[in-house]
């Protein structure tokens, strides 16, 4: 059997899991197998004579599978992102070869079913792939896991059979998607939006809500052909009116006029990701058929989904800093001074160390959020497990809160110590480390502030804390925090 050239990522890997397992082959054999067999892609970095001396790989135990998958999309990634990483970030555009890539190596359907047109793989998986494309350029990686994590698994889970069958097919394998919560006036505090969903009669497609409205910060603005909106439908019951509603036609509706890109940002970093204000002037969506969930459930569905992005920007954080790390120390080898390689003086080995040490630790806790994920998933599906799910899920909100505070602040002192090991030529755009540090920022913003991550950690603890002292028979006082319901800590969240 042999592989087409052109076979995506998910073909190749499916296809050799198959063949080696009617052959006999362990899962050793079958990692060499495809290693033979599929597509090979040049890597860019590879070419350099220095490109020996790189950190070591992460620490994290991942399976056979995943390992495949790893190394897969690396070259994937290499081959086809890394030549236009720098032209895109100069541009501050997403070229669309690269988008077309993504759609036909299987990497914009990752956890949708097969048979529904994607990749079937969990979301463990899907950290992977962000993690591996965040290497060479995280303003990729942001593209692929907004679309995966938050609007693939938004029709997966809260889509109706129907939605599920319309809807997923077409955001894996050919419309880019773009999730519209934040506001002028909802920033940290998503859920103070003012955009409304008023119902209307129509003649010709029954009842539609009319979208009115000003969303900021949309990232895939530009291109995305279909779109996630939360709007309130019923103001008058605060956050609970919020309700998510498609708009599957986004260029249609732009051609219309009832959808406006009225301002693209000019963004620091992650600038080949578009990010943009967009207006709702009376866009129609249909009431029968294009909400998602029921109406007013829109707040229960935003939360659930940036826990999970959360964990997403860990992955692209991590990412970031390996990719950092890589290109630059070949560099400290190289480099001479004082008539040795600076990679020689102690000062750097010691930061070079700590660097690593951080930045395993902050891989380990975003994996092990995205596998608990996973498991939750798993559970959720089973009607037993459903009452320990519930308190999970509050857990998973706590180490997504974890795991993207460290891994973004990992990840902002890793490509900074990079800028500043390369010396004067860190500072300027014919090396990558500035633009490693430029992308990291956002990491601190995006999907909840720093401290609005602080905030749930420390709900959290100290909603542990009050519930063990009551367990015990203790008297502790319940701090506000501790007494806050769940419902109002999640609100307090940021979108992308």
């Amino acid at each position: 059997m042999t592989l087409p050239a052109q076979s995506s990522i998910r073909v190749a890997w499916q296809a050799a899991r198959t063949l080696a397992q009617r052959q006999g082959h362990g899962v050793r054999s079958l990692h060499n197998f495809l290693s033979r067999r599929r597509p090979s892609f040049h890597s860019v970095r590879a070419c350099s004579s220095l490109a020996t001396h790189k950190v070591p790989g992460p620490a994290t135990p991942y399976s056979e599978d995943e390992l495949l998958l790893r190394e897969t999309v690396a070259k994937f990634a290499q081959h086809h992102i890394a030549p236009r990483a720098s032209a895109m970030d100069r541009a501050g555009e997403l070229d669309p070869q690269v988008l077309q890539a993504l759609f036909e190596q299987g990497l914009m359907g990752i956890e949708t079913p097969e048979e529904l047109g994607g990749s079937g793989m969990s979301f463990t998986h899907a950290c992977i792939v962000v993690e591996e494309i965040a290497k060479v350029d995280p303003a990729v990686s942001v593209v692929v896991d907004i679309h995966n994590t938050l609007l693939n698994t938004a029709v997966r889970k809260h889509g109706s059979e129907a939605q599920r069958q319309r809807w997923l097919p077409q955001l894996a394998q050919r419309s880019l998607g773009a999730f519209a919560l934040s506001e002028a006036e909802s920033g940290s505090d998503a859920f103070a939006l003012k955009t409304v969903a008023t119902r209307h009669p129509n003649a010709a497609s029954g009842e539609v809500y009319r979208l009115r409205g000003t969303k900021l910060w949309i990232s895939n603005a530009i291109e995305a052909e279909w779109m996630l909106v939360f709007a309130n439908a019923d103001p008058t019951a605060s956050y609970r009116g919020i309700t998510a509603l498609v708009i599957d036609d986004l260029p249609r509706a732009r051609q219309s006029g009832q959808v406006r890109i009225s301002k693209k940002e000019d963004k620091l970093g992650i600038r080949a990701s578009s990010c943009c204000e967009v207006v709702l002037e009376e866009c129609e969506v249909p009431a029968a058929t294009h909400v998602l969930g029921a109406p007013g459930t829109g707040y229960r569905i935003a939360i659930e989904l940036l826990n999970e992005g959360r964990i997403g920007i860990g992955a692209q954080m991590v990412g970031l800093a390996q990719g950092a790390l890589d290109a630059t120390l070949p560099y400290l080898h190289a480099r001479r001074q004082f008539g040795r390689p600076i990679a020689d003086f102690q000062g750097v080995q010691f930061q070079v160390a700590q660097a690593v040490a951080e930045l395993e630790a902050a891989r380990t806790l975003v994996y092990h959020a995205a596998r608990m994920n996973d498991q939750l998933q798993e559970a959720s599906e089973n009607a037993a497990a459903a009452t320990a799910a519930v308190k999970d899920q509050r857990h998973l909100a706590y180490l997504a809160a974890c795991a993207k505070l460290l891994a973004s602040q990992v990840a902002c002192r890793v490509s900074r110590q990079c800028v500043e090991w390369m010396g004067g030529v860190g500072f300027t755009r014919d090396f990558p480390q500035e633009k490693y540090y430029r992308d990291a920022v956002i990491g601190k913003i995006y999907e909840g502030t720093e401290n609005i991550q602080l905030q749930t950690i420390f709900k959290h603890v100290a909603a542990a804390a009050n519930a063990g002292a009551a367990h015990t028979g203790g008297s502790a006082t319940p701090t506000a925090a501790a007494t806050t319901t769940t419902t109002t800590t999640a609100t307090a969240q940021s979108s992308t």
